[in-house]
């Protein structure tokens, strides 16, 4: 799925994104917004990964949906 799509169905996709990264709050994930950027940012901040590592988990879970 693209990132077009992915903020389209944002409200559907959010539960699956809990499922994915169970540490980040609910606010988190409606900040997100289905924002690329935004949800790595978020991922980054509640893992302590690095930007590359947070963006390719990121895209890595878009491509699975």
């Amino acid at each position: 799925m693209n990132w077009d799509q992915v903020k389209g169905k944002w409200t559907e996709l959010q539960g699956q994104a809990r499922q994915q990264w169970g540490e980040l709050t609910d606010d988190d994930i409606a900040e997100a917004r289905g924002d690329r950027e935004e949800l790595a940012g978020k991922v980054r901040q509640r893992y302590g990964k690095s930007k590359e590592e947070a963006q390719r988990e990121v895209d890595e879970w878009a491509a699975r949906l």
